[in-house]
């Protein structure tokens, strides 16, 4: 059996397939499809892209309903049905507080109270309308403005993979910036493949697969997970972080409280769906032990694992369901 490798830097993130079959141009063919889908979809969802439909949506849907294609309008619907599953945990219009909180930009810094107030009154997606018939979506108030930045990466991962299966591939890894990766088959030597989730430590906490991972003396993991064409996505409010008056405040945020996550360190979920382990990893991340617990129960398939701070200070608990 032999095996290809590709990448492609996309939606600032670096995406990785190794792939395996009996045919190695026609795997690579087949991967050179799947990144390309990647990158179109990074130019139709950017937020930091002036031409893409979702910087067109956030300038003109407060003034008026925008038509978008059929798929974008698909993804969105489901964004509003994970923020109603996840009783507004996760949440697409978080953008307003990422500008105030300087996350748009920069490492971050505390906004003003005037500054605060005014992104928080525009977050929440009963703000979003939609017209199915004529696939156009609004806004009922300025400031307004959709980031999909929590779902798209896993989003495209499960379009790549469509691309994938479509051209005959059935074993390969796919990972989009290693905080989201997709399982297909298993490997050529195995049952399942393994990914490991490190234990925090102060920097970056990733996933990524286990055997490609650089080993750090000491280092312990909070799980090897075991994938099968199901996806694994980690959240963790490590990556941009400010620290202010003995506080850190990192870039996920508590869309309901205006603020970023302080419960909990990290969460991971294990789905059929990347699109969906992304954000509920993201919900799971923001969510309080009551709303945890719910959204554990959203999918009977739902494997999870989230890090909370404990005593003393620097050390942390792990709640696991089925990791």
């Amino acid at each position: 059996m032999e095996s290809v490798a590709v990448a492609c830097n996309a939606m600032a993130s670096r995406f990785e397939a190794l792939l395996y079959g009996d045919h190695a141009p026609a795997l690579r063919a087949a991967g050179e499809e799947a990144l390309e889908e990647i990158q179109r979809l990074d130019r139709q969802l950017s937020l930091f892209r002036p031409g893409s439909e979702i910087s067109e949506l956030n300038r003109l849907a407060a003034e008026r309903p925008v038509r978008v294609t059929p798929s974008l309008f698909r993804l969105l619907q489901h964004a509003r049905q994970l923020w109603l599953e996840t009783q507004g945990a996760f949440d697409i219009t978080v953008a307003p507080l990422m500008r105030c909180w300087g996350f748009w930009d920069g490492p971050g810094h505390c906004p003003s109270p005037d500054q605060w107030a005014e992104a928080r009154a525009c977050v929440g997606m009963q703000h979003v309308h939609f017209d199915e018939p004529n696939f156009t979506v609004a806004f009922d108030r300025p400031g307004v403005m959709l980031d999909l930045g929590a779902m798209g990466k896993g989003y495209a991962l499960d379009q790549a993979a469509d691309r994938l299966r479509e051209a005959g591939v059935v074993r390969g890894i796919i990972h989009g910036g290693t905080s989201t990766v997709l399982a297909l088959g298993q490997p050529p030597d195995a049952d399942a493949w393994r990914v490991a989730i490190p234990a925090p430590e102060p920097g970056q906490l990733s996933s990524v697969p286990l055997d490609s991972r650089p080993v750090v003396p000491g280092r312990e993991h909070l799980a090897v997970v075991t994938l099968r064409d199901e996806s694994l996505s980690v959240a963790a409010i490590w990556g941009r972080a400010f620290a202010e008056a003995g506080q850190l405040w990192g870039h996920e945020f508590d869309p309901r409280r205006g603020e970023p996550v302080q419960d909990a360190w990290l969460a991971a979920v294990v789905l059929g769906s990347a699109t969906e382990t992304d954000a509920l990893s993201t919900a799971l991340l923001v969510a309080d032990a009551a709303g945890g617990a719910r959204i554990l129960g959203l999918r009977p398939a739902l494997r999870a694992l989230r890090v909370v701070p404990a005593a003393p200070p620097g050390t942390w608990s792990v709640c696991r369901h089925g990791l």
